[in-house]
């Protein structure tokens, strides 16, 4: 099938909120007396915080009655760092004036809650612009399980071999992938190199950079 339909990840992907998901999951995590490394953090990057604090807790040994409140620190910590201090990631004028051009249905699946969504889309200036937002933060699974996207395609009224995504984690990935979806990484600069990245259709260095010619090899 042709490709139509252009699914966009949230969280380093199109705002630069992942430092500060790390922050806030840093400054919370101290309170239990335990710090993530960034190897550690990375293995957990597009996880649901639910499941990024009862993994952790669980790894440290944290009794689990306290992850609600763990939970709920991190999500409104980052609500108002993201308010208050993220950035645009480089390209996102450039890759949704792409898509807006060929005339593409454009959505969100996101690992984040609306509280979230609702900072970052109006600080992005994108919401007009996105036909379908879907969360995964009420689901029963949340990334690498593809739900969001499947859920995500369905309101826009595609099917998922219409589909491309752009992703910035493995989890996101493979759920992508797992919704039997073209997707094109944009990892973080750390890790660029690592070689699990090249299940992914593309792999790019920005947003910026992506272009009809790449498009074709899609």
């Amino acid at each position: 099938m042709q490709l139509n339909t252009v699914i966009f990840d949230m969280d380093g992907l199109l705002i630069d909120s992942e430092p500060l998901w790390g922050e806030a999951a840093l400054e919370i995590f101290n309170r239990h007396n335990f710090q993530l490394t960034a190897a550690q953090y990375a293995t957990t990057t597009g996880m649901r915080t639910k499941e990024f604090v009862e993994a952790w807790f669980n790894y440290y040994q944290i009794d689990a009655r306290h992850n609600a409140a763990a939970e709920s620190a991190i999500l409104q910590s980052v609500v108002d760092k993201v308010a208050a201090k993220a950035r645009p990631m480089p390209g996102v004028e450039h890759i949704f004036n792409f898509f807006i051009e060929r005339n593409f249905k454009i959505g969100m699946a996101t690992s984040s809650g609306k509280p979230l969504i609702d900072v970052v889309v109006d600080k992005l200036g994108i919401r007009k612009h996105l036909q379908s937002i879907e969360s995964a933060a009420d689901l029963p699974y949340g990334k690498p399980h593809p739900q969001v996207y499947l859920n995500c395609a369905e309101a826009l009224g595609s099917h998922p071999t219409e589909c491309i995504c752009f992703e910035d984690s493995f989890n996101g990935l493979i759920a992508a992938k797992a919704a039997r979806m073209k997707c094109v990484v944009v990892p973080a600069p750390h890790d660029r190199k690592n070689e699990k990245f090249n299940a992914a259709d593309l792999k790019i260095s920005s947003l910026v950079n992506f272009n009809s010619l790449l498009m074709q090899t899609l």
